[in-house]
């Protein structure tokens, strides 16, 4: 991808600089995995997804609610699977391209607090979807917007259609979503239609996707999730199936276990979803995390999470397929030198390891619970430096630079006022937004302000130029019945 001299670090690099695993490693894992599906199965509740299994020649133990699932049958899915799609921005220029290892990082979760920037932690509502969507359509190095709060200020019963028309208003970014029941994952579906200009239009260009967390670890089947992601599966819409076993707790203590586990889960997913419709449109949903195993705590900053996503992502390359996995979390509760390294460890190792959708990798802090505005800014820094390592060192005849060197050894002695440092300046650096590089006496001139500071800063400075956006986007299809949906009053103020 070429790079632009005003963006050093784009989105959609690719890589696959870190890699945790061998070749044998992965083939035991991915045989073992085998083995688990066979021997051990899943658990299904008599269910469509039990019905289509067993049409399917899979062996069910219905007294035991299993479903075993033969290596043949992993192989037919895996054979039928899309290997390549797009998740597209409402901006075109925002195109995301799924498979290989192309790297793009942007929000996630579902967070149910916000520390605003008084440093007071509150309930999450309907605007911080709108703001949080607003900032990060100005963050050059958030390449996507899922959901990242649950608005606690909107009824169960219209949460769905609200959080992702709230979101698509807010951003020109590819949107992904989640839908609790059938009915509102229809709703949803026809909002993003109506969006994106029909039907048909949708199709092409999917400016929203879901992702439905269908397992309950260890390998069992959440009923109502399934229904949902049969009926996405149906419709065509791009759907992750994330699986989040936490290791020494639902998975193994173990690693390699935990491996194990949650690829037999994704791959009974693969199975399903394309014995419901071959090649559906599906990113593989590895999120293994960690215990601490003094206390029994999820863990989201450890070096374990960062292995683990890591050696996920080879197992998505070993079967071509598009992943989805997690960065960027951490069990700090502010935005400190905690959450700092934590999220440059886990960004790093997800991002290096080449993983098509980053999620999680800014805002988050308090594993999962909270988010904070100021986060996303210093996250998208920490994005924009991970991003320049995806992108490596260019070696060319140019970039040697033998004929620069003797120029400057036999003259000079120094590179500064070369032509090559002037062509390069803004091609091969990354230069930090809100780290800051200054001499100590300058810094202190500025008020010396450490990062959070400096990035509430930015956030705070002109919060109302450009205010969230909670009214009816419009729609290129006037001929659509609208969607039913609760309107949030507009954001007043800073975040």
């Amino acid at each position: 991808m070429p790079v632009s001299s005003t963006n050093v670090a784009p989105a959609g690099l690719s890589t696959h600089a870190y890699r945790p695993l061998t070749e044998d490693d992965i083939r035991r894992i991915h045989d073992a995995s085998l083995t688990v599906l066979a021997r051990t199965g899943v658990q299904v509740q008599p269910s469509e997804a039990r019905d289509i299994f067993a049409r399917a020649g899979a062996r069910v133990d219905e007294a035991n609610n299993r479903v075993y699932i033969p290596r043949s049958m992993v192989e037919d899915a895996l054979s039928q699977a899309s290997h390549r799609f797009t998740l597209a921005g409402r901006d075109p220029a925002h195109d995301m391209e799924m498979g290989g290892e192309r790297v793009y990082m942007g929000t996630g979760g579902a967070a149910i607090k916000v520390m605003d920037l008084d440093g007071s932690v509150r309930e999450s509502r309907l605007a911080d979807i709108a703001r949080i969507g607003r900032l990060v359509d100005a963050l050059d190095n958030i390449h996507f917007y899922l959901r990242p709060v649950v608005p606690h200020d909107v009824p169960k019963a219209l949460l769905d259609v609200n959080k992702t028309y709230t979101a698509l208003a807010n951003t020109t970014k590819h949107v992904m979503t989640s839908a609790y029941t059938v009915p509102s994952a229809r709703d949803v579906l026809e909002l993003a239609a109506m969006v994106a200009g029909g039907k048909a239009a949708y199709a092409q260009r999917p400016i929203v996707s879901f992702t439905a967390c269908w397992t309950v670890s260890p390998l069992r089947y959440a009923p109502e999730t399934v229904e949902v992601l049969i009926e996405l599966v149906r419709q065509n819409a791009p759907v992750v199936i994330s699986s989040a076993p936490q290791s020494g707790a639902t998975s193994p203590a173990a690693l390699a276990g935990t491996l194990v586990q949650i690829n037999a889960e994704e791959l009974s997913g693969i199975v399903l979803c394309n014995l419901v419709r071959p090649g559906a449109r599906m990113l593989m949903g590895y999120v293994p995390s960690v215990a601490d195993m003094r206390t029994g705590n999820f863990v989201g900053g450890g070096p374990e999470f960062a292995l683990m996503n890591a050696a996920a992502t080879q197992l998505a390359h070993f079967y071509n397929l598009p992943i989805y996995n997690s960065s960027g979390l951490s069990d700090s509760k502010l935005p400190d030198i905690q959450a700092g390294y934590e999220k440059g460890i886990t960004s790093a190792a997800a991002a290096l390891a080449g993983t098509n959708f980053v999620h999680h990798s800014a805002g988050f802090l308090e594993s999962m619970l909270c988010v904070a505005y100021e986060q996303y800014v210093i996250d998208d820094d920490i994005n924009g430096s991970v991003m320049r390592m995806v992108r490596g060192i260019e070696v060319t005849d140019e970039t040697l630079s033998v004929d620069v060197i003797d120029e400057v050894c036999r003259g000079s002695g120094h590179y500064l006022t070369t032509q090559q440092s002037l062509d390069l300046m803004r091609r091969e650096y990354y230069y930090p937004h809100t780290a800051d590089r200054a001499r100590r006496d300058e810094w202190q001139a500025k008020g010396g302000l450490d990062m959070r500071a400096r990035a509430q800063r930015a956030r705070s400075r002109n919060p109302d130029d450009a205010p969230a956006r909670t009214h009816r986007p419009r729609c290129r299809r006037r001929d659509s019945p609208p969607v039913r949906y609760r309107v949030a009053a507009r954001p007043r103020g800073p975040a």
